[in-house]
């Protein structure tokens, strides 16, 4: 069902540890935290008033806004995939047809 993002995870993965990010192990918290640091940049993007549609670049043509930073946490979660060898693609799948079983707004929360 979600084909093609194991590949994806090894690729993610192969760049990040060319570029020496994965010259030692990092911590499973510190992983848990860079993502929760890249969502927290798209949550600042918005209350800055950011269109959540809109990237932008920086005057060194960085691209910025809440889909780059989506898009940050995502790749984390990729690189650490492919680290640890992570079946996403199964992890998804198998993830997405339980959500389909459970009921209307399951779990009792308002939002």
């Amino acid at each position: 069902m979600f084909k093609g993002l194991n590949a994806m995870c090894e690729t993610v993965h192969n760049l990040a540890r060319s570029k020496g990010w994965w010259e030692q192990d990092n911590p499973f918290g510190q992983v848990i935290a860079n993502c929760h640091g890249e969502l927290s940049e798209a949550w600042e993007e918005y209350r800055k008033g950011v269109d959540p549609l809109v990237t932008y670049l920086t005057s060194d043509h960085k691209p910025e806004g809440i889909p780059t930073e989506l898009a940050d946490c995502i790749i984390r979660i990729m690189d650490y995939c492919g680290h640890k060898g992570i079946d996403l693609e199964a992890a998804m799948t198998r993830k997405h047809l339980f959500n389909q079983t459970r009921p209307y707004r399951h779990g009792g929360k308002k939002a």
